[in-house]
């Protein structure tokens, strides 16, 4: 019987034969924390009598989700991090770089078929170039900080194949949210998700990101798509880089093939509170919104920005609106401001804030109020998330985070085609 590319990895990371659900301890090839856990991953490890990190170049720490600092308690715990860092030698991404998922694959930290750790829960955005990356806790990374290896039982592989032709104005956002829809939130509790089929072979790295992103919103552990050609131009153009290609074997034994033809879909939304509540827009359009959210690890890169321009060029958020546009990094902002998106935002009435997480967290940015509605292009709803435990949250692509900002209400993107 073959293996699946997870498999693959893991037998790789553990340097013996692995199959689905074998105990194995691998060796972790990149480990990332950022400010809201690498200060307790920081203490657990001084706890456990760590004195030297085990590779200060394969430990990566970010201040990204309450950027900047929002109290002079935050600011204590980012001192701790600025502070650690220098102590050990390990690469810090300050206030302002951006978010730590999209750092992590700008700043060539991951690779294909690596083994990646990251301190927060949606590491897993990192299989869309074909690493097994999954998010583990503060006192785990801390072990991860010592020692380098991890245990892990290897997850069963879902295979799900897209097919068909991705209408207009439909996204891999609207894409994820339906398969959330179809799967459930807990639909996939500790597997695999390897997407494949055309229409996951036709998008870039970017649109793949989005998928994997939010894989743990249906219980998985990891999701990933095989290396492909875009894969390799990615790494060749962005880094000068060539790299190999890992793929599962034909006969590769998955737990369950699930199909999803995207040929009729229309734009997708989560509704509130939870990310499988998801509904066609045509059963949601017309509720108003206070805010509109445009960013986060799931929708604040280049290709979604870009999306939104084209919708808000020449015209003006609704009155009474209020848009924040976070870039998803340094390098995403100054790209945008050289393609004059940033100048189509502010001329729109869009706030544009410094990259970062922004108001995702619900930290310091972007808080709701009780009562109010929020339309985001993150990857949370739960009720409280971005403030009120009154507000309501509602997710959508940047095509219709744009389109609703134009006319203060839920609003199809196709009615501006």
């Amino acid at each position: 019987m073959g293996k699946t590319i997870v498999e693959k990895i893991l037998s790789r990371a553990s340097g013996r034969d692995v199959n689905a659900d074998d105990i194995v301890v691998a060796e972790v090839d990149a480990a990332m924390a950022h400010d809201g856990t690498a200060p307790l991953a920081i203490e657990a490890f001084r706890e456990m009598g760590g004195k030297k990190v085990w590779d200060p170049n394969r430990i990566i720490l970010v201040i990204d989700h309450i950027a900047p600092s929002a109290s002079e308690g935050t600011s204590s715990l980012h001192v701790m991090m600025r502070e650690f860092s220098r102590e050990q030698g390990i690469k810090l991404y300050d206030v302002g770089s951006g978010i730590c998922h999209q750092l992590m694959l700008e700043g060539s930290h991951v690779r294909p078929g690596a083994v990646v750790v990251g301190a927060d829960s949606h590491t897993c955005t990192y299989g869309a170039v074909g690493a097994f990356s999954t998010g583990i806790g503060s006192t785990e990374m801390a072990a991860v900080f010592i020692s380098g290896r991890l245990w892990f039982r290897v997850p069963r592989t879902l295979k799900f194949y897209i097919e068909g032709r991705l209408p207009d104005f439909v996204t891999p956002k609207d894409i994820i949210l339906y398969i959330l829809g179809k799967v459930g939130a807990d639909g996939a509790n500790y597997r695999a998700i390897e997407f494949g089929g055309p229409v996951v072979e036709q998008m870039g790295v970017s649109g793949r990101m989005t998928l994997c992103n939010m894989v743990v919103e249906m219980g998985a552990k990891a999701g990933i798509v095989e290396p492909d050609e875009k894969t390799s131009a990615y790494f060749r153009e962005d880094f000068g880089v060539e790299v190999g290609a890992m793929r599962s074997d034909d006969d590769a034994a998955y737990e369950d093939v699930l199909k999803f033809d995207v040929s009729g879909l229309e734009p997708q939304i989560a509704c509130p509170s939870s990310v499988d509540n998801v509904k066609p827009i045509s059963e949601v359009e017309g509720v108003e919104v206070d805010q509109i959210f445009l960013g986060s690890c799931t929708n604040g890169r280049l290709e979604d920005l870009r999306q939104a321009a084209e919708i808000l060029r020449g015209a003006e958020v609704k009155d009474g609106v209020r848009v924040l546009i976070v870039p998803a990094s340094r390098r995403v902002y100054l790209q945008a401001l050289k393609e004059g998106l940033i100048e189509v935002f502010l001329r729109a009435g869009c706030t544009v804030c410094n990259p970062g997480c922004g108001p995702c967290p619900g930290g310091h940015m972007g808080v709701l109020a009780p009562g109010e509605v929020c339309l985001s292009t993150s990857n949370r709803n739960f009720v409280g998330r971005m403030g009120s435990t009154k507000a309501k949250i509602y997710l959508a692509s940047p095509l219709t985070a744009a389109a609703s900002a134009i006319t203060g209400r839920i609003t199809d993107p196709r009615d501006f085609g």
